[in-house]
């Protein structure tokens, strides 16, 4: 009998149905010679301070360097506990796990294929203190042809032995980072909790600083001079390439101009550009498109995409891969014919060429723990409107990536008036190519003009603007001169596609060429993990999003003044953090010497925020409304009485707003808030109201509007 471990039940159920286990029994399916169960995500999990016998944020404790570190069942905190107790279904759970391996001779691990996933089995195996063989079942994607494929060539598990090591080093300095700074400078604080991490806490700095270089730009007007021309039937323009701060210099040279009436052609650059198709999508890419043209986060596209793979519709997604292996090429043209089958996708077929596919996206070098995302053979069915919007994504990309190369003609052209140089740019279409997939012959971002250094633009094209043939020494006749005042622009705030991207490209931030080079395409998070870390800062409160931009609030920027001088909020850092965990996984260094400079870090960081002097808000003091008998205690995300007979507790935030201080004190001693505005429901939509406390001190809206009840 063997046991096979899955990530999650549905995957087990794939698995049992092809492997004719069907008998269902609790959390488990049983046949054929095989007990399948799941791991219902992190099961097993490393332990917290408590379980060393360090309660409580003392600075006395500080570092803390466990010996060994311990792994405890999963944890939960129910509403109303003060500390964190164990989840009763992981409980459950693994005593199901325990006793199917008690029960059979080896192990086949079936979780998700990447480094999270080996850490899930290999806590549960160590946990269990299990010590039978195990074999790697590892496959991109969940379709019974890819199942049997991968039980065909099970892997030992000793050969991701380095996964492990990786994923386990990754846990444990997440942990001693975690912990330390967080009690660190909650000691700082005199007990308010500000929450810091290896990797969260860098992110915020990227979205801080950004929000503060916004903030403190100070726009300049200045003018530039537009020219309009005609020939061959064509209306272009022409622009100045000196810009001037001072109007009236402009209105003369301006007039100066207009006298003029013609301008002589000095320079003609033209140039055939070709653009590669592109390649296909990684996890961040796709997360970044669908952020741009579905407005989707990047949680919800990594969610949506995850369902699509359960359902067996696309590959795996959580990849860092936009490649496929040579192997795998002999099966696009199929993928091809499936789409075929669906009318949406045959006009975008109709171009590709049969037998001829651009083979671009081929690189066996390039690919990672999985290949770029791919559909699969099956047909999609009942698709929510979202993966509906996933699933095109990655089928018209896959198209895109088959196509031959998009030719334009770019044409810069250089005319002058007087000594006054003007710039003319033209951009035309020879062979649409890739872009014939999606009809998108450009895709110019008309807010363009305001994208600054550091966003991420690559997606921002030329407009399209057939030029009349012209030649050094031609004369242009100018029908019209206009002044146009502009202002400078700060840099752009960033949308969750363009942190992503700041986050994937943190190493080239570096100054440091050698360093640069070395780090260059070193990220801060995996693809798998830096939606989780943006869904972190928006849990804690230290960011929010606000249209399409994520900006940081009143409590993140308080923790980024605190900390943006010190190591922890160094990008750098992180980036080569990631740089050695990668290292660890290919087997180039040893896990314990990166846990070694971690420890060394920890002790820094742990000495700098401990160090820290933070002003303590101005709380007032308020009794109890229930007790009449303790002073309140408030806090960042509650207000609470400190007797626990007593037990009134009022969360700081509702309906997405957070209380201040004022509003609270009104509530407290008056039994009502001054007006909130913009409370938002579940679904987005906003209300204005007064917090209003009863008779049996619990908290009720009270509305301008009765209707708005309903």
């Amino acid at each position: 009998m063997k046991t096979i471990i899955a990530e999650k039940p549905s995957v087990a159920r794939e698995i049992a149905q092809l492997l004719n286990a069907n008998e269902r029994k609790d959390g488990y399916l049983e046949g054929n010679g095989y007990c399948i169960t799941w791991a219902l995500g992190h099961l097993v999990s490393l332990g917290m301070p408590e379980d060393y016998g360090i309660r409580g944020f003392d600075k006395a404790s500080l570092p803390i360097f466990p010996d060994l570190f311990l792994l405890i069942p999963r944890t939960i905190k129910k509403p109303n506990q003060k500390s964190y107790q164990p989840d009763s279904s992981a409980l459950k759970q693994l005593k199901i796990i325990q006793n199917i391996i008690n029960r059979c001779d080896s192990i086949i691990v079936a979780t998700d294929a990447g480094r999270e996933g080996e850490l899930i089995f290999r806590y549960i195996y160590h946990y269990l203190k299990c010590t039978k063989p195990f074999e790697r079942l590892w496959i991109s994607s969940l379709t019974e042809k890819a199942i049997q494929d991968g039980f065909k060539r099970l892997q030992p598990g000793s050969a991701f032995d380095g996964l492990y090591q990786a994923a386990k080093a990754r846990s444990e300095a997440d942990w001693l980072v975690g912990i330390n700074a967080t009690q660190a400078l909650s000691i700082a604080a005199n007990q308010d909790v500000y929450s810091l991490g290896r990797v969260q806490t860098p992110t915020l700095a990227l979205i801080c600083k950004r929000f503060d270089d916004h903030q403190n730009f100070k726009q300049k007007k200045y003018f530039q001079i537009q020219l309009k021309h005609r020939k061959e039937y064509l209306d272009f323009t022409s622009q100045s390439t000196e810009q001037w701060e001072d109007k009236k210099q402009a209105e003369q040279i301006l007039r100066s101009i207009e006298r003029e009436g013609r301008a002589t052609v000095e320079n003609v650059s033209i140039q055939t550009v070709k653009e590669p198709a592109p390649l296909l999508f990684d996890l961040t890419e796709l997360q970044k498109e669908a952020n741009r043209k579905l407005g989707l986060s990047a949680d919800d596209v990594l969610q949506t995409a995850q369902s699509l793979y359960e359902k067996r519709f696309i590959t795996y997604p959580r990849t860092g891969s936009k490649y496929i292996p040579e192997d795998l090429w002999a099966e696009i043209p199929e993928l091809v014919r499936i789409l075929n089958t669906v009318d949406q996708f045959k006009p975008a077929i109709s171009t590709l060429k049969f037998g001829n596919f651009n083979k671009r996206t081929v690189n066996d070098l390039k690919v990672t723990d999985h290949h770029g995302l791919l559909i699969t053979t099956k047909i999609p069915s009942a698709l929510t409107a979202t993966e509906k919007g996933i699933y095109d994504m990655i089928a018209f990309r896959l198209l895109e990536s088959l196509s031959e190369h998009c030719s334009k003609k770019v044409s810069h052209i250089t005319i002058k008036v007087h000594h006054y140089e003007f710039s003319i740019k033209g951009s035309k279409i020879l062979i649409k190519g890739w872009r014939t997939i999606k009809g998108i012959l450009s895709d110019h971002n008309n807010n363009s003009k305001n994208d600054n250094i550091n966003s991420d633009s690559s997606h921002v094209e030329e407009i399209l603007i057939d030029l009349p043939e012209l030649k050094i020494g031609d004369e242009l006749k100018i029908s019209h001169a206009d002044l146009k005042e502009k202002t400078t622009q700060p840099p752009k705030l960033y949308s969750e596609a363009d942190l992503l991207s700041a986050m994937e490209n943190a190493g080239r931030s570096i100054k440091d060429k050698e360093q640069q080079k070395a780090i260059s395409n070193i990220g801060i998070g995996t693809p798998a993990t830096r939606a989780s870390i943006i869904e972190t800062l928006l849990s804690r409160n230290y960011i929010i999003r606000k249209s399409k931009t994520l900006l940081p609030t009143e409590k993140g920027l308080k923790v980024y003044d605190l900390v943006k001088d010190k190591k922890i909020a160094n990008v750098q850092m992180t980036a080569e953090w990631e740089m050695a965990l990668d290292k660890i996984e290919k087997g180039e260094l040893n896990s314990k010497q990166f846990i070694t400079d971690i420890k060394d870090y920890t002790k820094e960081i742990t000495k700098e925020l401990l160090s820290l002097s933070i002003p303590q808000e101005n709380i007032p003091i308020l009794k109890c409304p229930k007790c009449q008998q303790h002073n309140l205690i408030i806090k960042d995300k509650i207000i609470k009485c400190p007797d626990e007979q007593c037990n009134w507790i009022q969360f700081r935030t509702v309906c997405g707003i957070q209380l201040s201080i004022q509003q609270i004190t009104s509530l407290i001693n008056n039994g009502k808030t001054p007006l909130i505005k913009n409370m938002k429901v579940r679904n987005g939509k906003k209300f204005s109201a007064y917090l209003v406390l009863k008779d049996d001190h619990k908290t009720v809206f009270e509305y301008i509007n009765p209707n708005q009840k309903k």
